[in-house]
């Protein structure tokens, strides 16, 4: 599905762009998983799991954008790739009411407002979709992530202990958060 161009002002007094990635931000886009992988261990991969490269990534941006179900707004600011979120839609009869987000922002850019914007992006287009829940879930202590999702009214659903195992053998959980539309 593809998403409007849309400025947004950042806290700092820079204008930003949120759109859809297109066929040709693959190589910036398969360049931004590696480094945002490597910049915290609150997301799901490692570094050298980023292993998708740029025509790769260039067919996963295509399938986004000609799907019913999925949605990928992106943030570039003077140019550059800044973060991006990703609404996946469910399409069974049972859960056709319930959707997935996810978002990534590379470090230089928290603190921005990047987050929230997207966030409310991803809301208002479940919105529109007639969707009725919107689920995430995140690795245990990422506490800043959780006071985002808690920001934008979601609530704690569910834990699943040890769900993550990092590769110095301990262990975090998993929490799901959930929000009523």
């Amino acid at each position: 599905m593809e998403f409007p161009e849309k400025k947004i002002l950042l806290r700092d007094g820079r204008t930003a762009i949120l759109r859809s990635a297109q066929p040709g931000d693959a190589a910036e886009m398969a360049a931004f998983m590696k480094t945002t992988a490597g910049e915290t261990e609150f997301l799901l991969r490692y570094p050298e799991e980023c292993t998708m490269d740029a025509a790769g990534e260039a067919v996963f941006i295509d399938d986004v954008l000609n799907s019913a179900e999925q949605v990928m707004p992106c943030c570039f600011v003077e140019g550059k790739l800044a973060g991006n979120a990703m609404l996946t839609m469910n399409s069974r009869i049972k859960t056709r009411h319930r959707g997935s987000v996810a978002i990534g922002l590379l470090r230089e850019y928290w603190g921005l407002g990047i987050g929230t914007a997207l966030f409310q992006e991803l809301i208002a287009i479940a919105e529109t979709c007639g969707l009725g829940i919107l689920e995430l879930d995140y690795i245990e202590g990422n506490d800043r992530a959780r006071r985002l999702y808690e920001k934008m009214g979601f609530i704690e659903a569910a834990r699943v202990p040890d769900a993550y195992r990092l590769k110095d053998g301990s262990s975090r959980g998993s929490i799901l958060m959930m929000k009523k539309l």
